[in-house]
């Protein structure tokens, strides 16, 4: 009885330190740093160095909501609302692709305004030629 418990106490810490090790969904490691949704373009840059390629995929229309403020009383709740609905700005869309070489994924990121929205993996990557 003694061995089966120690065997599962084991079991548990393993799996539990590898949920604290594993990356969140949209994210990928440059060397020992972690780049994920949210980041601005320069600091992925700062991070993993320049893309194998980078291209501008056109602009998009992004609507953002107009924020409200409420103040509660005790029995009392009043709104003011500083605009109506919601304001348009118009964003930039980048795209880089990342070739980490032959053995790894590469990855593809897409920026809107500057800001990391995407995260994909293509396939692997290739051996660059030297012009």
């Amino acid at each position: 009885m003694n061995r089966r418990i120690h065997k599962l106490i084991i079991s548990s810490a393993g799996l539990a330190a590898a949920l604290l090790l594993a990356e969140p969904a949209d994210a990928f490691r440059c060397g020992s740093k972690l780049v994920k949704d949210g980041m601005h373009e320069q600091q992925v840059i700062a991070i993993c160095g320049e893309p194998a390629t980078r291209r501008h995929l056109g602009y998009a229309l992004r609507a953002f909501p107009v924020g409200s403020r409420q103040y509660i009383s005790p029995g009392w709740t009043e709104s003011h609302f500083p605009g109506y609905g919601t304001f348009s700005q118009e964003l930039i869309i980048t795209e880089y692709v990342y070739n980490f070489g032959p053995r790894k994924l590469m990855r593809r990121l897409v920026f809107e305004g500057g800001i990391l929205v995407t995260i994909e993996k293509t396939g692997y990557g290739y051996i660059e030629k030297s012009r």
